[in-house]
């Protein structure tokens, strides 16, 4: 390779650092803007927006303070609700569609391939199409509280976890499940003891999406849930509201932090195992 074709290369390289470098500048510009507002006073949230805080308009720690007392439904009730809501609709996506991804890809059948099939096109079907109908049904079978509603979710995030985990699950020998059962293996015996631990990356990968998902999912608990006796995270913030619908955007801000710091840890620790998930499903497809 001559001087000519390095230098090109070198060129290129550049190039695409800045074009990405500016690309990743947009994507965490309104993280910190929610950082850098969360400690301003309210006046000058909304006048200057993208200013740094300063001696005038530093407001400290008032602003978590204010939105974490503020009303007379306290945050931490929300975010108790939040965990709940998120641990128990994962572990239940997880479960079921891995269970079921199983099932679809080792029972060729019409009626298997025709499930699998629904539930790839469940993913496309927009949330608006069927969000009245579904409030209406979770009235009608009283699924609108924290404890029931996990299993809408199960519903909803069952498309990508039942097509991921169907593509990992026809991948693995089916050689080894028929040791399992010349073992003495039962179904249910095989699945925890052989095909689970090998679904492994793919289920991590699959969890660490959901919980992100149902964590910050605002919609579907705003129609599904009572909110005079239950409100997430994500609608406890939408009415921090003072007298005449006025809106205190440092406390918001506040709150919006709290609410997405837990995420970004979270996914900051677990970001590698969505590449390895990614790639030993890409590898063994």
């Amino acid at each position: 390779m001559n001087k000519h074709s390095l230098s090109a290369e070198a060129r290129r390289k550049t190039i695409l650092s800045i074009v990405l470098g500016v690309i990743c500048v947009i994507y965490v510009l309104p993280v910190l803007t929610v950082v850098i507002n969360s400690f301003k006073l309210n006046t000058y949230v909304k006048t200057d927006t993208f200013a740094l805080p300063n001696a005038e308009s530093f407001a400290g720690w008032a602003n978590f303070i204010k939105g974490l007392t503020f009303g007379n439904y306290p945050f931490l009730k929300s975010a108790g609700y939040s965990l709940f809501i998120t641990i128990v609709s994962t572990a239940l996506i997880l479960l079921c569609t891995s269970m079921a991804a199983w099932y679809i890809a080792r029972v060729d059948s019409k009626f298997c391939r025709m499930v699998y099939y629904l539930c790839v096109f469940s993913m496309v079907v927009p949330f608006q199409m069927v969000m009245f109908t579904l409030s209406k049904t979770a009235d009608t079978l009283k699924l609108n509280t924290p404890w029931t509603i996990p299993i809408i979710y199960l519903g909803f995030g069952a498309g990508l976890a039942i097509f991921m985990f169907v593509g990992f699950v026809k991948s693995i020998p089916l050689e080894i499940e028929e040791a399992a059962a010349i073992d003495g293996c039962g179904p249910l015996r095989t699945y925890f003891s052989v095909v689970l631990p090998m679904l492994r990356p793919t289920m991590i990968s699959v969890g660490i999406l959901e919980i992100m998902w149902v964590w910050n999912d605002y919609l579907l608990p705003y129609l599904v849930l009572d909110r005079t006796k239950y409100l997430t995270i994500p609608i406890h913030i939408q009415y921090l509201k003072g007298s005449y619908g006025t809106v205190d955007l440092g406390a918001t801000m506040a709150l919006i932090l709290l609410s997405i710091i837990p995420v970004i840890v979270f996914y900051l620790l677990c970001q590698k195992y969505i590449i390895k998930g990614v790639a030993a499903g890409a590898v063994k497809g």
